[in-house]
């Protein structure tokens, strides 16, 4: 016995000599917390973490040690995309998916995007409805099946009966039903907290609910309520007996006001927004997700004859033009902003797009950048964990090859990508 208490005690020690750390010399770094950027540091990560950044470029002391020049980069913190949807993307066929698709078609399609996203340099992202493939995804990430960002996710979204989200609109009578809440389709108090609840079941991170119409569903009207408040508030008041915050759809302004004052986390799109709901998000502390670049895509898209359905086209027409204005307008009466994008609504890995329009509507492009690092991960209960380039927080890191904070758009060419501790490209 003393004889193998040895042994185990020399591959402990061999093992502990043999383990690497991996310094990372960057040029400039983007100190998200502080709003600066500092120049010439030296990022040393140690397995998925930071374990330190040096002032000056360190050599790494081991030969079993890693370095990684990026002495000619400006490096910072893996973005996070807080409004994605994964399953899918874009394409005239769309619409025939559900009918066309099995469970498997879309689970092997969200490999490709959910690798698209992280080499674009979005370590996390929040994936606000699907199927529900979506947490089988996320899952598949964690434990290393495969290659993709860090998965907060909603499962799926939750509508009302001819809502946005209501996964039976569009069909014939034969097949539309009545689905309920086990689909995410809610209709009383009591379908709002059994909604909820099966969420939890089916294994989700948050929950999405989709507080007016919308664009892309087959259904009429963009922008109507489709909640009653006390239905909201049942949801809300449900989610966060399981420790879930709430983010709502919606671009009309009395469904905002509703999702406002019931509690909501976040609004998603906002596009409608008065003043006075701008106000009642100060109030109430909510976040503006904007997906400015969603808007300015699928208004393009609306133009190109049957890329979508006839139902669609107006709807696409009105509301995405209008999302930018609307965002420069709450970022100036000083709503609190969280970068989010809509992507899969446009070709994932374009997430950073968002981030020039955001800087064109007046947003300082350090602003920008804290909107998709810091600010998220206040949301996400990850502060402490993401969001800046620090000791004990996770080691994902990204470079480009000019300063973002003078020019914004070269976030549209990630060159290295780091998430936790693995380097996926450089």
């Amino acid at each position: 016995m003393k004889n193998l208490f040895l042994i185990f005690c020399g591959l402990l020690m061999i093992s502990a000599a043999s383990a690497q750390d991996t310094y990372i010399q960057a040029g400039k770094l983007v100190d998200t917390k502080n709003g600066k950027v500092l120049t010439e540091r030296t990022i040393i990560v140690s397995g998925n973490k930071i374990k330190s950044v040096e002032n000056g470029f360190v050599t790494p002391p081991n030969a079993s040690d890693k370095l990684i020049n990026l002495q000619n980069m400006t490096v910072l913190p893996g973005l996070t995309d807080m409004h994605v949807h994964l399953e899918s993307e874009t394409n005239p066929q769309k619409y025939l998916e559900s009918f066309t698709f099995n469970e498997a078609d879309f689970a092997f399609n969200s490999v490709g995007f959910a690798k698209t996203t992280l080499l674009a340099g979005f370590t996390t992202v929040r994936e606000l409805g699907g199927s529900g493939v979506n947490v089988t995804l996320r899952n598949a990430i964690n434990s290393g099946k495969i290659e993709g960002p860090r998965i907060f996710t909603a499962g799926k979204s939750l509508a009302t009966t001819g809502g946005h989200a209501d996964p039976t609109n569009s069909f014939n009578r034969k097949l539309v039903g009545d689905p309920g809440p086990k689909d995410g389709v809610v209709n009383s108090v009591d379908d709002a907290a059994k909604a909820v609840r099966q969420n939890y079941k089916n294994g989700v991170d948050l929950i999405k609910i989709t507080a007016t119409g919308g664009v892309l569903s087959v259904a009429k009207s963009s922008s109507n309520p489709q909640f009653t408040e006390e239905e909201i508030r049942a949801i809300i008041h449900t989610a966060r007996d399981y420790g879930f915050h709430v983010a709502a759809h919606a671009h009309g302004d009395e469904g905002m006001q509703r999702a406002v004052r019931a509690g909501v986390t976040t609004i998603e799109h906002g596009t409608m927004m008065s003043e006075e709901t701008m106000d009642l998000m100060k109030k109430h502390k909510a976040y503006l997700v904007p997906t400015i670049t969603a808007g300015k895509e699928v208004s393009e898209k609306a133009e190109i004859e049957n890329y979508y359905p006839a139902l669609v086209v107006p709807k696409a027409k009105e509301i995405g033009p209008l999302i930018q204005n609307t965002f420069g307008k709450a970022y100036k009466r000083g709503v609190m902003i969280a970068f989010g994008t809509d992507a899969g609504v446009f070709e994932h890995g374009k997430n950073a797009k968002e981030f020039g329009y955001m800087v064109e509507a007046g947003m300082p492009a350090m602003e920008a950048i804290q909107s998709a690092t810091i600010i998220p991960a206040r949301i996400l209960n990850m502060a402490g964990q993401t969001g800046e380039i620090a000791p004990g927080f996770f080691a994902d890191i990204i470079a480009v090859s000019e300063d973002p904070v003078q020019n914004i758009r070269t976030l549209e060419n990630v060159v290295f990508v780091m998430k936790d501790g693995k380097v996926f490209k450089e």
